[in-house]
């Protein structure tokens, strides 16, 4: 069974930074992707970054480039996100999503796309004070 487990939300103050976890266990798959996404109330649910497990290509959303950094431990089965800078906007829940790759995939066009995932995370709050 495929799980994804969140973790490294938080309160921090504008400016600050804060490093979200993903492990993922029950992994059978040779191609996959790892997403981060988030929700803010009131607001759906949008494609932050994600990473291949082939080639390490990545996507980031303009709101969160040159920011936001999407990283993997393959020996941990664990992808990053690193967050500097952050802005009261970023506050949200964020999710983990795993997306298996059986065809072509490109992370501009698949990578921010929900529906492309299959498995998700419970989901970690991230809270940014002004």
């Amino acid at each position: 069974e495929v799980q994804l487990v969140e973790s490294g939300g938080g309160l921090v103050q504008a400016g600050g930074s804060l490093r979200l976890s993903c492990a993922a266990s029950g992994f059978t798959f040779d191609d996959y992707a790892i997403g981060w996404f988030r929700q803010a109330p009131g607001k759906e649910r949008e494609g932050v970054s994600c990473i291949s497990s082939s080639d390490g290509s990545t996507y980031y959303a303009d709101s969160v480039k040159d920011r936001f950094t999407i990283s993997t431990d393959n020996a941990k089965n664990t992808v990053y996100l690193q967050m500097n800078s952050l802005k009261p906007e970023d506050t949200a829940v964020y999710y983990c999503a795993a997306d298996i790759i059986d065809g072509s995939w490109s992370p501009w066009v698949d990578g921010p796309l929900l529906y492309e995932y299959e498995y998700w995370g419970q989901g970690t709050q991230v809270t940014v004070s002004s």
